[in-house]
């Protein structure tokens, strides 16, 4: 008699983390917006002042992406995603007690160490390492968890600011970070299957020794071998041109929605009704990538969100707008598990931090520039109609780019197959 299976402890990790990062994205992202108000009412900051805080956490992130991706190849998310959590809890303390802002600023400093170490990317490297077949599943039910985070925590800040003050709402929210996070992390998370006796999918590790078996061991290319291929350049600047469109949008689509005459409120049902379709979309394309090809998957997203900005150009009705959020809405939701998918389909899961980080830090930079070059476009063209024109170009051909990102940079040189003999 066979004996029941146990569940796959992979699957109590996924679930760990995907309640660790709609908590710790609802805290230390989504939850700034509330309390730009109250912070420049008290203290009389300006609002540039206070979003150059965040646009630099943002950047310290993709900064420290890349030796944290080294780190996690080496030891795991375990260690980071806790140290990660302290540091953000800590850092939401001292935000919530800043009266200068060179405190603020170090706040923020501190919070965008926190979001490199606890935010998606630590997550897929536990995915890419616990997961081969059922990766896909894996992805989509982490961030479709993780796509919560705004509905919760955007409604949770505004009424602890109402009934305590931004300071007091900050002080609680910090407690959830903590108590919410640091135990999961420190606790839960492992990082490969073979540390426990276990095989990736929750297999049989005695299977491993049999006939086709070999076919579910993912083939893992070194850092330097990816990193230096053309494939791996064709797929950063893919996502480098979309990632301008989708930050570009997100930023923009209130103010040209007013402009082309659409009322304030309809344009803020419309962009928020773009967060909420990105969790179908999610549902709908990632497992997709189990599928097709996921090459093809992402650059049918990359193609969507060329059509929407399309769709968004001749829009003269709310019929079309609401078929332009239909289309962005769904296709964005999806274009960062499929990041993920991606990226170890390609190169596999023993130097994926290391790669996904440099891969990280190219759209952390496009994320950063992307509303201050549409913003200066604006208003050299003097309206918005130029600008998504030329997003919807560069959408297009990220779009044929990442075609061209096959898996070529396999280790087939004397010295990709030393390196990873090293490893």
């Amino acid at each position: 008699m066979s004996r029941p299976r146990r569940l796959y402890f992979g699957w109590v990790q996924v679930v760990a983390v995907s309640v660790t990062e709609t908590i710790s994205w609802g805290v230390l992202y989504y939850a700034f917006a509330v309390f730009l108000t109250p912070m420049r009412d008290e203290l009389g900051w300006s609002r540039t002042a206070m979003t150059g805080a965040f646009s630099l956490a943002l950047l310290v992130s993709g900064i420290a992406a890349v030796p944290l991706g080294r780190w996690l190849d080496r030891h795991g998310p375990r260690l980071a995603m806790a140290l990660g959590s302290v540091l953000g809890t800590a850092s939401v303390l001292l935000w919530a007690v800043a009266d200068t802002l060179p405190v603020f600023y170090a706040a923020w400093i501190g919070i965008g160490l926190a979001m490199a170490a606890t935010f998606y990317e630590p997550a897929f490297v536990l995915i890419a390492n616990w997961f081969v077949r059922h990766r896909s599943r894996a992805l989509t039910a982490l961030t479709f968890g993780g796509g919560f985070a705004s509905v919760i925590f955007v409604p949770l800040a505004d009424r602890l600011n109402r009934e305590l003050g931004w300071r007091g709402a900050l002080v609680v929210l910090a407690v959830v970070l903590g108590v919410g996070t640091i135990p999961a992390h420190a606790l839960l998370l492992r990082r490969r299957p073979a540390d426990l006796g276990l095989a990736p999918d929750g297999d049989d590790p005695g299977d491993a020794a049999m006939p086709g078996a070999l076919r579910s061991v993912p083939r893992s290319v070194a850092a330097t071998v990816a990193l230096r291929a053309p494939s791996f350049r064709w797929l950063a600047g893919a996502y480098v041109l979309a990632m301008l469109g989708y930050v570009s949008v997100t930023v923009h689509l209130v103010p040209f929605l007013i402009e082309r005459g659409f009322g304030a409120p309809f344009a803020a049902a419309a962009a928020g009704l773009v967060g909420l379709l990105a969790l179908p979309g999610r549902l709908l394309f990632t497992p997709l990538g189990s599928v097709v090809s996921r090459r093809a998957v992402v650059g049918l997203l990359f193609g969507m969100l060329a059509v929407s900005l399309v769709v968004l150009l001749r829009a003269e009705s709310r019929v079309e707008i609401w078929i332009f959020v239909a289309l962005y809405g769904c296709g964005v939701g999806a274009v960062t598990p499929a990041r993920a998918a991606l990226v170890a389909d390609l190169y596999g899961p023993d130097a994926y931090g290391s790669i996904s980080g440099v891969l990280a830090l190219a759209i952390t930079v496009a994320r950063a520039a992307a509303p201050l070059g549409s913003s200066v476009l604006r208003d050299w063209w003097g309206r918005y109609e130029p600008v998504l024109a030329s997003l919807a170009v560069l959408a297009a051909l990220a779009a044929l780019a990442v075609l061209r990102a096959t898996d070529r940079s396999a280790p087939t040189t004397q010295e990709g197959r030393e390196e990873l003999a090293l490893r």
